[in-house]
């Protein structure tokens, strides 16, 4: 990761904050993107300090969709370079709310789907013309089969999981990597208070494991490791018993 260029959107997420320090610690010169602009000024100026490396930042809106090039372009500027992208937004929402209110499911898909869908599309042209690079996609175990008690998260997550995977498939042999990451559940803001936690990871946990996985060039890891038979488990529960179960 040493004097790799790396723009990381959702910098100040649990996750976003603990990879930008992973990287950081390792080498890389940063643009971070947020929407918080105080925070993400804070974060950025704490990392520059602490590791002595290049970094810049901007507010990143996911939902502002004309604004994405501009950013893309703005991290290029600055960085000199582009060699890889790392996603980490996410909105968990409220499943009961988004039950009967369309305008907070609607929330929820774009913030976790459209919104990356449109600067990865962005980033995908930029890294397959220069012909290498990195795309990391945080996505969700939540994704891997709808559940009564998030399937409006679910399904976003679900759709972004479906779409790197196609991305995967176009830009392998443009010489740019593409990664799926389905972390379970993780220790942030957006899961503080929620029923039903277990098997509880903590961010810096989870960027390890994603730097890990990065370095290994896998196309889709899931963390921690064990969620993956979790879910191997309840993908393969059939469909008849599956809906009489609350989960």
């Amino acid at each position: 990761m040493k004097g790799k260029a790396v723009l990381l959107i959702g910098a100040t997420s649990s996750i976003g904050r603990a990879l930008a320090h992973e990287m950081a610690q390792q080498g890389a010169a940063l643009h971070l993107g947020a929407r918080d602009g105080f925070e993400v000024e804070r974060v950025a100026q704490d990392i520059g300090i602490r590791y002595q490396v290049p970094i810049s930042w901007s507010t990143f809106e996911a939902l502002d969709y004309e604004t994405h090039p501009k950013l893309l372009q703005k991290a290029v500027d600055n960085l000199g370079t582009l060699d890889g992208i790392v996603v980490s937004l996410g909105e968990l929402g409220d499943q009961k709310t988004a039950q009967m209110d369309f305008n907070h499911a609607q929330r929820i898909i774009h913030s976790n789907y459209t919104g990356v869908l449109s600067i990865l599309t962005h980033t995908a042209n930029y890294l397959e013309q220069q012909g290498h690079g990195f795309i990391v996609g945080i996505s969700s175990v939540a994704g891997d089969r709808g559940r009564q008690s998030n399937y409006t998260y679910g399904s976003a997550k679900g759709a972004l999981s479906l779409f790197l995977q196609g991305l995967r498939n176009r830009l392998f042999k443009s010489g740019v990597h593409v990664m799926t990451v389905k972390p379970g559940f993780v220790d942030t803001k957006m899961t503080f208070g929620k029923p039903g936690m277990f098997l509880v990871a903590s961010p810096q946990q989870v960027a390890a494991a994603i730097m890990k996985a990065l370095h290994s060039k896998k196309d889709i890891v899931y963390v921690p490791w064990f969620w993956f038979w979790i879910m191997l488990i309840i993908r393969v529960i059939p469909e008849w018993l599956f809906k009489q179960l609350k989960l």
